[in-house]
């Protein structure tokens, strides 16, 4: 089976940076698109960032766009989030997730994997 692992999560200020990684296993991932979902306390999931099988194409929620960056190393079979200017607004439980497709989703029901979480908490 397959397996998603986040990592990187944490207490950080308003301002700040993190890094999340996702590391898999079980299979390689690297001809399958990726994302990154979070979900707030009493909000549903929701998307942030997802990208293709090969990394040249992203795409990012709005409320992210200029402050995170989706990457992916598929020789390691690993995804990050790097988020930089962190806000009380992106306290979450963050989530990676995998397709059985290779082209760009933002689509929850694209992602048949699923990670446990990483929670990351934004303070003022």
């Amino acid at each position: 089976q397959v397996q998603l692992v986040e990592s990187g999560g944490g207490l950080v200020q308003a301002g700040g940076s993190l890094r999340l990684s996702c590391a898999a296993s079980g299979r390689t991932l690297s001809g399958v698109a990726m994302g990154w979902f979070r979900q707030a306390p009493g909000k549903d999931r929701a998307f942030v960032a997802a990208i293709n099988w090969s990394g040249a194409a992203t795409t990012y929620a709005d409320s992210v766009k200029g402050r995170f960056t989706i990457s992916r190393d598929n020789s390691n079979n690993t995804m990050y989030l790097q988020m930089n200017s962190l806000k009380p607004g992106d306290t979450a439980v963050y989530y990676c997730a995998a397709a059985e497709i290779g082209a760009l989703t933002r689509n929850y029901y694209d992602m048949n994997y699923w990670g446990k979480g990483t929670l990351v908490t934004v303070s003022s």
